[in-house]
């Protein structure tokens, strides 16, 4: 059915366009609107008058997929159980750990289309597209993680040409069928199984006696020379930890001016000064940004309330276990690329450094003028669940109720934040940038996030409303490949799931260069890592589609 869109307010930041306008829709695809479609009463008609349509939610930080999401509901299914039970209804399910057909239903319900897991580990990836395929009506992909297995590691000790490192990088995002690379504190998991218990940037490994700087320095370099459009994404050292801001301000100096984007940068973004030893550093990240414009990052914001962490940085997950709440934890070795720890946690608005967190985000956000240098994320579900968009959203487009919330947070951490006189509010424009069109191009996906004729149709209309966090909560429509899946008349038919992936030229060959490394520390032959198209297709049940990626540097 051919769909036409009407008098609604269309925000396409990338093509410079914010005026009224028709949208048609035609074939799954963004189409040009005709002189008969107005005629024509085969072309359904969708008024779209006070509001505004743009392109589905792209969210580029979200965990919802692989072994540690598995292990987190095992741990914590009394709890997940007790939350449904309490509600009789499956739509209630865990907030903050729900199923994955309930995590794609969710999504849908806030205008979001397209979501990414960011830590693959490549002996696992099979589990994670599998279960991202569950999560239904979206389309997702993945990161593979690297930067803490022995094969990488020992080359780069090795002193291995960056050529065959090169090689290696290509080979495991293609075997892994991901669209990115992730490093999780750069070999401190590894080092972590030597008994390490605290490594910075130019901390030396007990084992290859190399730092997190170089294996920083040679997986941007990587990713960079195969082609990925997205950086080196980049969970830094010392997560958590007061005093982290040095470790964050050194990982961007390794980089050496390549692109590099950093993760859930707010848990990063720490200094020590005041009574608590504990201080917003939010100001010194924003700065170093403008230095360095080949950085980017995704905030990771805290919200208030239950949730539950889950990360492959076992080193730090060891650390907190014991300010776990329920008091219950995992952490977990696996096959020695990475690691697990999960540490279910409560935010508390009025504990100092719970709230010193949550003023941080939004410092972040706010100090930062470019919102195609920042995006929206609670690095679900560390630092909130992600059906807290809307109501962050809200702190981010509306200065008085951002004002009202620093009035309920612990009295020393509001003095101690610079929140207070911070007047920006973020605009719609500026909104649809940090979750639309700027999460489209640091992937390289030329085809979604935008609304430009040939375009992939997922289309949200947002009914217009002086409450922006209740404008965002629920769209008047969702169109997902052109289908109406929410709104009057919708057929909630999902769409078949998608896997975005990277187009790089790689023989699934290539592997004997590497097969001795991979053996002498893992248990299974290297080459059974390999996910072919018609594996994803037929087993996983995805569509593996790849992406645009870089002119590769000769």
């Amino acid at each position: 059915m051919r769909t036409r869109i009407t008098s609604g307010r269309l925000i396409d930041p990338a093509a410079g366009i914010d005026h009224i306008a028709d949208l048609v829709i035609e074939h799954g695809r963004i189409a040009i609107a005709q002189a008969s479609d107005v005629n024509d009463k085969s072309v359904r008609t969708i008024d779209a008058s006070n509001c505004t349509v743009m392109a589905g939610g792209i969210d580029l930080h979200t965990h919802i997929g692989g072994g540690k999401v598995s292990i987190a509901r095992m741990l914590l299914s009394d709890e997940v159980a007790s939350h449904a039970a309490a509600a009789q209804t499956l739509a209630a399910e865990c907030e903050y750990l729900p199923a994955a057909h309930v995590t794609g239903r969710r999504y849908l319900d806030m205008g979001y289309t397209t979501c990414f897991e960011p830590a693959v580990i490549p002996c696992n990836a099979r589990s994670a597209h599998a279960e991202m395929a569950d999560v239904g009506g979206l389309d997702t992909g993945g990161y593979c993680l690297l930067g803490n297995d022995d094969v990488l590691l020992s080359m780069i000790a090795d002193k291995v040409p960056q050529p065959l490192i090169n090689d290696y990088v290509a080979w495991m995002v293609s075997a892994t069928q991901c669209i990115a690379v992730k490093v999780v504190n750069p070999g401190g998991i590894n080092a972590f199984k030597f008994n390490v218990r605290t490594f910075d940037v130019d901390s030396r490994h007990p084992k290859y006696d190399i730092s997190p700087g170089d294996v920083i320095r040679t997986l941007c370099r990587s990713v960079h020379e195969i082609g990925l459009r997205h950086p080196l994404h980049v969970h830094c050292s010392n997560l958590g930890v007061p005093g982290n801001i040095e470790s964050t301000l050194a990982t961007i100096e390794a980089a050496n001016g390549l692109p590099i984007h950093l993760t859930h940068a707010q848990f990063h973004c720490y200094g020590t000064e005041g009574p608590y030893k504990m201080s917003s550093a939010a100001a010194r990240l924003v700065e170093a940004m403008q230095r360095h414009p080949n950085v980017t990052i995704d905030v990771g914001q805290v919200m208030f309330g239950q949730t539950v962490t889950i990360s492959a940085d076992a080193m730090h997950q060891h650390e907190n276990f014991r300010h776990a709440s329920p008091k219950q934890s995992a952490l977990v070795d696996v096959e020695c690329e990475a690691g697990c720890g999960v540490v279910p946690f409560k935010y508390r608005r009025r504990q100092f450094v719970h709230s010193l967190q949550w003023a941080i985000g939004l410092e972040l956000f706010l100090l930062i003028d470019d919102p195609s240098r920042v995006f929206l994320t609670t690095d679900h579900p560390n630092g909130a669940p992600f059906t807290t968009y809307p109501h962050l959203i809200g702190l981010l487009g509306d200065r008085t109720m951002r004002e009202t919330a620093l009035a309920e947070i612990h009295r020393d951490a509001a003095a101690s934040s610079e929140l207070a006189g911070l007047d920006r509010q973020y605009t719609i424009p500026e909104i649809t940038t940090m979750t639309r069109s700027a999460p489209a191009a640091i992937l390289g996906l030329a085809d979604r996030g935008n609304l430009q004729v040939g375009s992939i149709a997922d289309v949200v209309v947002y009914a217009n409303h002086e409450n922006i966090e209740r404008m965002f909560s629920k769209p008047k429509y969702v169109f997902r490949q052109g289908k109406l899946v929410r709104g009057e008349g919708a057929t909630h038919v999902s769409a078949s799931p998608t896997t975005l992936k990277a187009n790089l030229d790689c023989d699934r060959d290539a592997v004997s260069g590497f097969i001795d490394r991979y053996q002498s520390s893992a248990m299974m032959d290297m080459r059974r890592l390999w996910i072919s198209d018609d594996e994803m297709a037929n087993v996983i049940r995805s569509t593996p589609t790849a992406a645009s990626t870089k002119e590769r540097v000769q």
